[in-house]
C-alpha cells in the first residue's frame, strides 16, 4: 500500500484543503470554472465528497477534477460508493464520536471489495463531528450527535482511542455550514498526540484559518466560504504564499 500522501500530510505545516462537494457541481462547465481559480490559489489538496452525493455524481465530478487540474485529489467519503481510482486517496473514515454503527464500520465493508482492486492510497482515520452551532448534514444522515464544543477533554478522549485503533489521522470537524468553527481549544487538545490533523467546518477568514494552523491544524478545510465568496481563493492564495516565504 502506498504511503506517500500521509507521509506528505504528516509533514505538512499551515496547509490548505479546498472541499468540493459535487452535489453543488452537477454542470461540468461550472467545475470547470470553479477549478480554474482553484488551481490558481494552488491549495494543498482538493478534498472531494458529500453527505448526501448520487455515485453518478461523485464519478463524474471527480473525472472532471481529475482531467483539470495537478493538485492531489483526496476522497472524504460521505458513503460507502464515494470512491474513484481517479483520486490519489481516500480518507477511510470512522465516525468516532457518533455511535452508529453503519458510520463506524458498516460502509467500510461495503466499499472494501472495490477499494482492494484500486491502486489508491487508503489512510485511516479518525473523524469526529464537533458542535458548530447549527444541525450539520453529517448530523442529519448519520443520525450520531455532535461532541459539545466545550468538552475538550471527551474530544481528546475519542482521538486517542482512535489512535490506539490505529488511526493514522485525526480529522475534527464542526460540519458543512457551520456556524462556529471548531474553538483553539479543542485542536489544542489533541495536538499532543503526535497524529496529523484535519481541521474543518465554520472557518470564514483568513484569521479562522491562522488560527487553527496556530493551535495545531497540519490541514484547514475551506468549502461553504469559497461557494459564499469565490474571492476568497486570492486570500489563501496570498496566505500560502506568505507561509512558505516565511518558512
Amino acid at each position: 500500500m502506498k504511503t506517500t500522501f500521509y507521509t506528505k500530510i504528516a509533514g505538512l505545516k499551515n496547509a490548505i484543503a479546498v472541499l468540493i462537494d459535487p452535489e453543488k457541481y452537477t454542470d461540468t462547465s461550472q467545475i470547470i470554472a470553479f477549478l480554474q481559480k482553484v488551481n490558481a490559489a494552488r491549495p494543498n489538496f482538493i478534498f472531494i465528497g458529500g453527505s448526501t452525493v448520487t455515485s453518478h455524481d461523485f464519478n463524474q465530478c471527480i473525472k472532471t477534477i481529475k482531467s483539470k487540474t495537478t493538485i492531489p485529489i483526496i476522497i472524504f467519503p460521505g458513503a460507502s460508493h464515494q470512491i474513484s481510482d481517479q483520486a490519489d486517496a481516500i480518507l477511510f473514515l470512522s465516525l468516532l464520536s457518533g455511535r452508529n454503527p453503519d458510520y463506524l464500520i458498516g460502509h467500510h465493508i461495503r466499499a472494501v471489495d472495490e477499494l482492494e482492486k484500486m491502486d489508491i492510497e487508503i489512510i485511516p482515520t479518525a473523524y469526529l463531528l464537533i458542535d458548530g452551532g447549527r444541525k450539520s448534514a453529517v448530523e442529519y444522515v448519520s443520525q450520531t450527535n455532535p461532541i459539545p464544543a466545550d468538552q475538550p477533554n471527551i474530544v481528546r478522549k475519542t482521538a486517542l482511542a482512535g489512535k490506539f485503533q490505529g488511526k493514522k489521522v485525526i480529522y475534527l470537524d464542526a460540519g458543512s455550514g457551520a456556524i462556529n468553527a471548531i474553538p483553539s481549544e479543542i485542536i489544542v487538545s489533541v495536538n499532543n498526540l503526535n497524529m496529523p490533523l484535519i481541521i474543518g467546518g465554520g472557518i470564514r477568514s483568513i484569521e479562522g484559518v491562522a488560527k487553527a494552523h496556530d493551535a495545531g491544524a497540519n490541514i484547514v478545510v475551506i468549502g461553504n466560504k469559497i461557494e459564499d465568496d469565490i474571492d476568497f481563493l486570492l486570500d489563501i492564495a496570498n496566505y500560502t504564499k506568505e507561509k512558505n516565504t516565511v518558512n
